[in-house]
């Protein structure tokens, strides 16, 4: 089994390279699959999750090609299938992509119901109601959705929830709608305006991506593409994080600090130092040590349930006590225990997780229970007094493109290793 060794300790300084955003690489590969012919996608992250899509646009008949550092070429000119089958779907709920695009292309998708992290529910029913609306017959059969439609038609749609992958597979499977289709209570996430890019330049028309409510004309056909995946605002708020809880010094070049004002305006108001010395990049000085905060997650533009974890991390050592309630996933506090490992004092009360602030945090054997808590995990051990071996680091391949290269750049001691049972604490 993988995992990392950090030597706890080290104040990161230097520059590092955002990488594009695995949540607008994985919508964008899916709108591919609207256009007979080939697309290119620069600045996409070579993740597990990536590679997890690559391999289900190829069970369906495309031909997916590196070409060039982070730039991958989607030639679906050739899909054959409109099935996506359980083997390849359920590591990741982001596979439900595929369903509106093949849908509307090919006028039939068979896709498994979706698995991936275990951090709470999340159903697809939005998913399925919006396209029953656009005119699918919908029937889910032994852990499969199967839908038909001759050719979906254009509506008005209203979405309880302002779900991020339900708004955009949505917005693709209106792209070849017949008429005008709006979504309104859509999610105003950036991702859902990159993949709006998209989309605009295959030949659709759309209106109000990145807020509330989105128009889209539907056309006949698409057109192939060339797009650069925007940059992952996700990875850079991690770095900054690390950057606090090390006391480091760092600039993060290539991501929009715009896309990230909620994250921002926490960390400085714990204390930390965060300007924009040009365009695209961002400057981080961390505090000798951060004051407490309290931090509620919600739909963007609010604070983002993925930097949850990590700005947990940083609490741990903070000042003071503080607050940090989940409001999006109702199972996202699996990292409480293993950061408490470390020495961390958190108590969780419902929603709320209560953390107390130490002096210092103590390196430990802790598992990594999915994405965004291996990040955290990471985050912790870096201001760790010792060693912290993380096992099932594979997590963190999911979203994070050699984040450990780019923290050992920075002048952490943290590497990749094979760990055996003893190291892991698992029996066979």
């Amino acid at each position: 089994m993988k995992g990392i060794v950090i030597e706890g300790g080290e104040r990161l300084v230097g520059e590092v390279q955002v990488s594009g955003a695995k949540n607008a690489a994985l919508p964008a590969l899916a709108a591919a699959l609207l256009v007979e012919g080939t697309s290119i996608f620069s600045n996409c992250p070579r993740l597990r999750d990536v590679a997890t899509f690559q391999a289900l646009l190829e069970n369906l008949g495309a031909r997916l090609e590196w070409n060039g550092k982070g730039e991958l070429q989607v030639d679906t000119y050739g899909i054959m299938g409109a099935s996506a089958p359980y083997d390849l779907v359920k590591t990741m709920r982001a596979s439900i992509l595929i369903l509106g695009p093949l849908l509307a292309r090919m006028g039939e998708a068979v896709v498994s119901l979706p698995g991936g992290c275990a951090i709470g529910a999340r159903p697809v029913n939005l998913h399925l109601k919006g396209l029953e609306q656009l005119g699918a017959q919908i029937e889910l059969d032994h852990g499969y959705i199967k839908a038909r439609a001759k050719r979906l038609k254009g509506t008005h749609l209203y979405l309880d929830i302002p779900t991020v992958t339900g708004t955009e597979n949505l917005m693709m499977a209106a792209a070849l709608a017949e008429g005008t289709t709006v979504i309104e209570n859509a999610a105003c996430e950036p991702e859902v305006e990159d993949l709006a890019h998209v989309l605009s330049a295959m030949g659709v028309e759309i209106e109000g991506a990145g807020t509330s409510e989105v128009t889209i004309r539907g056309v006949e056909h698409v057109r192939p593409v060339q797009h650069a995946v925007m940059p992952d605002r996700i990875e850079a708020a991690t770095l900054m994080v690390a950057a606090g809880i090390t006391r480091g010094n760092i600039l993060i070049k290539g991501c929009r600090l715009e896309h990230m004002e909620a994250v921002v305006a926490k960390l400085r108001e714990v204390g930390m130092e965060i300007s924009s010395p040009a365009a695209g990049e961002v400057r981080v000085v961390g505090a000798n040590r951060v004051r407490s905060t309290d931090v509620k997650t919600l739909p963007y533009p609010g604070f983002p349930t993925d930097m949850q974890a990590q700005v947990m991390a940083l609490m741990t050592v903070a000042n003071g006590l503080s607050a940090i309630t989940e409001t999006i996933f109702e199972n996202r506090f699996m990292h409480v225990s293993e950061l408490n490992r470390m020495g961390a004092d958190i108590r969780v009360q419902g929603p709320t997780a209560i953390v107390t602030g130490v002096p210092q945090l103590s390196g430990a054997p802790v598992m990594a229970t999915d994405l965004r808590a291996s990040a955290s995990l990471v985050v912790a051990g870096l201001a760790a007094q010792g060693r912290t071996v993380i096992a099932r680091a594979y997590h963190l391949e999911r979203g994070y493109e050699d984040l450990v290269g780019k923290l050992a750049a920075l002048g952490a001691t943290v590497q990749e290793v094979d760990l055996d049972d003893e190291d892991t604490g698992e029996q066979e």
